[in-house]
């Protein structure tokens, strides 16, 4: 039978056709689940892409976590949902990535990052992880606003100097005055901005808004107290605007203050620490007391800001431990010390400027003389506590900060699984 090569060169071309077709589906099906993954959700991080990740995005939100854990087994979903609604939001490479790390099976990576909780939330900004761990709402919605809100300017640029006559006084602020915006100084600038802008409010002016304020090609950085709580002076930086570390070690110790605020946003933080509290409870509005306050621990007691945290609390929305202190907010302002079991009132405001009474306070806290004569009077001139066999011990005011430290209803915490 003749063969029909019209007939044959057909069939090649039709299973030629045929081959060519599947070969693309193919690939685009291992396309699809290369870039797709059916794990989608935050990315799994460990020792071999952590650091690629961390240096190749301005922020990195990583969720450490163990399977065993309660807590991170609640989290887990969220944070997934999240991961995926951030990714569909922000497309451009290089903008953020959440990601999460098993801490039983990269236990080196686990302790580089001090993790003592789980699921423990760390942000990371160019790199660097910032000081401030994520303590918000752990929903999707609150994680997405959380990372609009990171990825937001950091820097408010004003149009004249006339504007900076508007900025708020109860803040600490860093104001940049340069040429123009491309200009590698800028750049280190603005970075510096990103770690701080929870400390601090930036605001930069370029050309005709700032020429004024610094010579020709010369940018300057200078910054401002928050005037309406404390006497500091503005302040130049005088080191090289050209090296990023010596600026952000400078912006760093003028952005923290000494004498900090307590918040039920950041108290979490602050307990976390270990340290006592030494507490100006004060009026809302009352500027002049936490100014006062302020003198009083830069003049006499910087020397133990190791040992202490300084902090000033509105004492409307602070009520709670007031009440523990038999106070009011009548009886405001008032000082007292939390030692995270007990607390103790400084007997009088008014004894506050008193040279060495504040100081004594502090000192009676660490040698255990506040607890001893909150139990049994005044100590003896020997010192050594003579207890009234027919008289019951009184029993100081718990502490109302520790229950505002990490909790057991929100972490596993390690050091109670030991």
């Amino acid at each position: 039978m003749p063969v029909n090569l019209d007939s044959l060169g057909k069939m090649d071309i039709f299973l030629s056709y045929q081959h060519l077709k599947t070969t693309l589906l193919c690939h685009i099906f291992v396309s699809y689940f290369l870039y797709n993954p059916t794990n989608s959700g935050a990315v799994q991080l460990n020792q071999g892409n952590l650091d690629t990740i961390l240096a190749s995005n301005e922020l990195v939100i990583i969720n450490f976590y163990a399977d065993w854990c309660r807590f991170s087994n609640m989290l887990a979903p969220v944070f997934d949902d999240a991961a995926d609604k951030v990714a569909e939001e922000f497309k451009e490479p290089g903008q953020v990535v959440m990601g999460k790390v098993d801490c039983d099976r990269e236990g080196g990576v686990a302790t580089r990052f001090h993790i003592t909780k789980y699921p423990t939330l760390k942000v990371i900004r160019n790199g660097q992880p910032t000081k401030r761990e994520y303590r918000g709402q752990r929903s999707t919605e609150a994680f997405v606003s959380f990372v609009k809100k990171q990825l937001a300017d950091p820097i408010k640029e004003f149009a004249s100097l006339k504007d900076l006559e508007s900025m708020d006084d109860k803040k600490r602020t860093v104001i940049g005055y340069f040429d123009r915006k491309d200009v590698p100084e800028y750049n280190i600038f603005r970075r510096v901005a990103t770690n701080l802008k929870e400390d601090c409010q930036f605001y930069v002016g370029f050309g005709e808004a700032s020429k004024q304020m610094h010579p020709p090609g010369t940018p300057i950085v200078v910054f401002r107290p928050d005037k309406a709580r404390s006497n500091e002076q503005d302040e130049t930086f005088l080191g090289n605007l050209s090296v990023y570390d010596e600026l952000n070690v400078w912006a760093s110790e003028k952005c923290v203050p000494l004498v900090r605020e307590i918040t039920f946003e950041n108290a979490e933080e602050l307990t976390e620490e270990g340290l006592p509290f030494l507490i100006l409870f004060h009026k809302p509005d009352d500027d002049d007391i936490i100014k006062k306050y302020n003198d009083v621990v830069h003049r006499e007691l910087i020397t133990e800001k190791q040992s202490v945290n300084f902090l000033t609390a509105d004492g409307v929305r602070f009520a709670h431990p007031l009440h523990h202190l038999g106070k009011s907010q009548s009886d405001l302002p008032l000082i007292a010390i939390d030692s995270f079991r007990h607390m103790y009132l400084f007997p009088d405001i008014k004894d506050m400027e008193v040279p060495g009474k504040l100081k004594n306070f502090l000192n009676d806290l660490h040698t255990g003389k506040l607890h001893r004569e909150f139990h049994y009077g005044p100590d003896p001139v020997e010192n050594v506590p003579q207890i009234d066999g027919n008289k019951k011990p009184t029993t100081p005011p718990e502490s109302t900060f520790k229950k505002l430290a990490p909790s057991k209803n929100r972490y596993t915490l390690l050091r109670d699984e030991l």
